[in-house]
C-alpha cells in the first residue's frame, strides 16, 4: 500500500485530514500512531473546525517538526530549518491548489470545490514525501 492510499485509508476510517497525513508516517517519523492521532486531533475541519488551515496540509507540517526538530528543549537549534521545511510545505500546496485554506478548497462560500479532502490528502502526503525525504 502506497502513502497516498494508507492516508485515505484513514481518512476512510473516520481519521480528520490532518491524523490521516500524519499517521501515515509515524514508522519513517518514529512516532508512534497513537501520539500522532492524538497530537493531529484538534487541526480537523480547517483548525479546529474553524475552516482555516487545511488540516491535510497542517499535518504534513507536523511532521517537519517531528521529523527535524532537535528536541532540545534549552536551546532548540532546529526551529529556523523546521520552520524553512514548513514554508515549503504550505508553498508547495498552496501553488498546486491555488490556497491552503479549507473554506476556499471546499468552496463553502463560493459552492465551487477547488479540492476534495481526498484530494488535499493525497497533495499532502507527496509534498511531504518530496520536501521531508520521507
Amino acid at each position: 500500500m502506497t502513502k497516498k492510499e494508507l492516508a485515505i485509508a484513514n481518512h476512510d476510517k473516520k481519521y480528520n485530514c490532518c491524523q490521516a497525513v500524519a499517521c501515515s508516517f509515524c514508522k519513517e517519523i518514529g512516532v508512534d500512531e497513537e501520539t500522532l492521532f492524538r497530537a493531529g486531533e484538534a487541526f480537523g475541519l480547517g483548525m479546529g473546525c474553524m475552516d482555516g488551515t487545511c488540516g491535510a496540509v497542517s499535518g504534513a507540517v507536523m511532521l517537519a517538526g517531528f521529523k527535524n526538530s532537535d528536541g532540545c528543549l534549552a536551546n532548540p537549534g532546529t526551529k529556523a530549518d523546521t520552520y524553512k521545511l514548513s514554508r515549503e510545505i504550505l508553498k508547495r500546496f498552496e501553488e498546486k491548489n491555488g490556497t491552503i485554506i479549507c473554506r476556499e478548497l471546499k468552496g463553502i462560500d463560493t459552492g465551487k470545490v477547488i479540492r476534495t479532502c481526498p484530494g488535499c490528502i493525497e497533495d499532502a502526503v507527496e509534498i511531504a514525501q518530496e520536501v521531508l525525504e520521507l
